[in-house]
């Protein structure tokens, strides 16, 4: 998990520092969001899976993580949105 955390965060901060030098980031930004959501729902679920039934339970942080990974593969642009705009990118290219 801490792997795949810290290539999600390296995926973002080459996006943010396109956007500050001016370049084009439109797909590094997609691939930085759909990864990280990606990656925050698998942990959520590791996360679960190690509380066992208590994972579901309100009084454990868990069971909030999870619904807030789920939401984070919605907001602004579902992950099948990201990945359209990934491809559409990559195919311009060439």
């Amino acid at each position: 998990m801490a792997t795949q955390l810290e290539a999600a965060e390296l995926l973002f901060l080459r996006a943010a520092w396109m956007e500050d030098n001016h370049r084009v980031y439109e797909k590094e930004s997609a691939m930085a969001k759909m990864y990280a959501s990606d990656v925050a729902m698998k942990a959520a679920i590791e996360g679960v899976q190690i509380f066992g039934g208590y994972g579901f339970c309100k009084e454990y942080p868990a069971e909030r993580h999870i619904r807030d990974a789920m939401i984070g593969q919605i907001y602004e642009g579902t992950n099948e949105i990201q990945r359209v705009v990934i491809a559409r990118q990559l195919l311009s290219l060439r």
